[in-house]
């Protein structure tokens, strides 16, 4: 399996689940205010540690890989936003569709391509301080 594909594949999963939570969280429980800004450091933590597992492994290619993993991740963690919405949390409908797979995919690729780049960054410089200087 292309390892662009992995990446889209959990990335979509992991925002679209945490899209649904926060949504399920804001309309049982209007007063916790601080768990969007909790869901997103945490979706930005995954995709850190992620890239900087693949640069420390040195994946070939993993820029191109994340950048498609974004571009893919977006539109599909919109949808599945809108449809766990729909299903668990209230009577979402598809006019919503259209917004989730606009703007906010763009930020979900944004926010998953920004994070697994610093990611990246900090993983290649780990890689160079753990070896051996020759």
């Amino acid at each position: 399996m292309r390892p662009w594909f992995v990446r889209a594949l959990w990335m979509g999963l992991l925002h679209g689940a945490v899209q649904t939570g926060v949504s399920a969280v804001a309309v049982r429980s209007p007063e916790a205010s601080s768990v969007r800004p909790i869901a997103v450091a945490l979706l930005v933590a995954a995709a850190v540690i992620w890239g900087a597992v693949d640069a420390a492994r040195d994946l070939e290619g993993r820029g191109m890989q994340w950048f498609i993993a974004a571009l893919i991740a977006g539109p599909f963690a919109g949808a599945l936003g809108v449809i766990g919405s729909s299903l668990l949390v209230d009577q979402t409908g598809q006019e919503a569709l259209w917004v989730a797979l606009t703007g906010g995919a763009a930020f979900t690729a944004l926010l998953v391509l920004a994070s697994a780049g610093l990611g990246m960054l900090l993983g290649g410089f780990l890689a160079q301080k753990a070896s051996p200087p020759s």
